[in-house]
């Protein structure tokens, strides 16, 4: 007689409980455009929304402890001209927010520490490249300011948010509309799924596709019959992966292991209602002191509703083996460093004594002299080492150029004054 043999994990009983119905966030106006997106995004200081506007589009920011219901006059982060289809927090920075929008543009804000008065409407800068809706975006993981969009030019964007210009554009690259893109740790690779059914991972610096096309996956879950798309969040410190399918009304989640079968089911969350929208808390924003490895932020109609996984512990000392150190938020890299083709490894964090947001830090955008600006670098461009100079000019060429606008300011004040003079002749020739 076989006796089974019961995978050991320390997830096998991960469950999830929704907060009481005061810790909620209610009427919420969640947008109903028609997008596949998440419509909600979470740090551990604000949670974003995604709303119902007239007249363009619109966000909702609320501070996490701002439960209960909302007033209808709360103010929202407007400025779009188009309803707004993504929305996603700086992992370096938890007062910075971006928007893709259908209007073509990706839009980024500063979000303060206290509820404003009235909406926010004017970003800290506008990103405009693309000729056709944006519908994803998503920030480096590792260099600051550095932010990807898509849009359904079937274009990828890279921008450096602290000058608001082009780093890359990458074209040529998918021949329908991308469906999602992804980062890996270190923010070398990313990956995108498409409508032409293809997996590309890409190194957008050296503008190549390094593998497409995967023939057999390692491994294969059946699902359901369900049509609604799936939102996956990813934890890499527990390496517990969780399907949210919107318009379901449940959150399946599986542990990833490095044998075969590589993939094996945890568990499901089920719950009455579906999900329009779901938000994932970052680790740094759980609470360690009740086991927390996972908070969602699912969206219905009208109301935010926070759902807390936790692992079932006796002991209320801090667990190492489920808190390993986390990204952090402080950047490894400069955008320039990046771009150059520096990588690094995620600035970590302990949890061990619960994480401390920090104050507010303003973003500064310094846009560049247009002296200094050169062409997004396109796949068709060569690395030369005259590229790597393009457009620095000399010390020489900037003296030259301070002495001409000297001349020329000069000249405009004696311009000035000889008219001046010919004023006061004129008053008292005719006094």
């Amino acid at each position: 007689m076989s006796r089974r043999v019961v995978r050991q994990s320390k997830f096998r009983h991960v469950f999830g409980q929704p907060v009481k119905a005061d810790q909620m966030y209610e009427d919420i106006r969640v947008s109903k455009v028609t997008w596949d997106s998440s419509f909600c995004a979470v740090n551990p200081k604000f949670v974003a929304i995604i709303v119902e506007s007239g007249g363009g589009g619109a966000f909702m920011v609320l501070p996490l402890a701002k439960t209960g219901r909302v007033d209808k006059n709360y103010p929202l982060v407007t400025g779009h001209t188009a309803p707004v289809l993504d929305i996603d927090w700086c992992p370096h920075n938890d007062n910075v927010i971006a928007s893709a929008s259908e209007d073509t543009t990706v839009m980024v804000w500063q979000i303060p520490d206290y509820v404003p008065m009235r909406n926010i409407t004017e970003p800290i800068v506008t990103l405009e490249g693309h000729s056709k809706r944006v519908g994803i975006i998503t920030w480096h993981p590792t260099a600051r300011n550095v932010l990807l969009s898509a849009g359904g030019d079937n274009l990828l964007i890279l921008w450096n948010v602290g000058t608001g210009e082009m780093l890359l554009t990458l074209d040529d690259m998918h021949g329908d509309l991308i469906y999602n893109v992804c980062w890996n740790r270190t923010g070398s690779l990313l990956v995108t799924t498409c409508k032409d059914k293809h997996v590309r991972v890409i190194d957008p610096r050296k503008q190549q596709v390094v593998a497409e096309n995967f023939e057999e996956p390692i491994a294969l879950q059946e699902m359901d019959t369900s049509n609604g798309v799936l939102l996956p969040f990813y934890d890499p410190d527990s390496s517990i992966v969780y399907l949210c399918g919107k318009g379901d009304s449940s959150i399946r989640y599986f542990e990833i292991t490095a044998e075969a079968p590589y993939v094996h089911y945890l568990s499901t969350y089920s719950s009455k209602e579906p999900q329009r929208g779901m938000g994932f808390m970052p680790k740094r924003g759980l609470d360690v002191s009740k086991c927390e490895i996972a908070r969602f932020f699912k969206l219905h109609e009208r109301k935010c509703e926070p759902i807390v996984m936790t692992v079932p512990r006796k002991s209320d000392l801090f667990q190492d083996d489920l808190y390993p150190d986390t990204p952090g938020p402080e950047p490894a890299l400069e955008a320039a460093e990046w771009l150059a083709g520096k990588d690094a490894e995620p600035v970590l964090v302990s949890l061990r004594d619960g994480h401390v947001p920090l104050k507010s830090r303003e973003l500064k955008v310094t846009r560049k002299n247009i002296l200094d600006n050169k062409p997004p670098m396109g796949p068709r461009r060569s690395h030369s080492t005259c590229d790597a100079n393009f457009s620095r000019p000399s010390l020489e060429d900037l003296l030259e150029e301070i002495r001409s606008l000297r001349q020329t300011v000069q000249a405009q004040e004696k311009r000035i004054s000889d008219l001046e003079n010919k004023l006061c002749k004129f008053t008292n020739g005719t006094a």
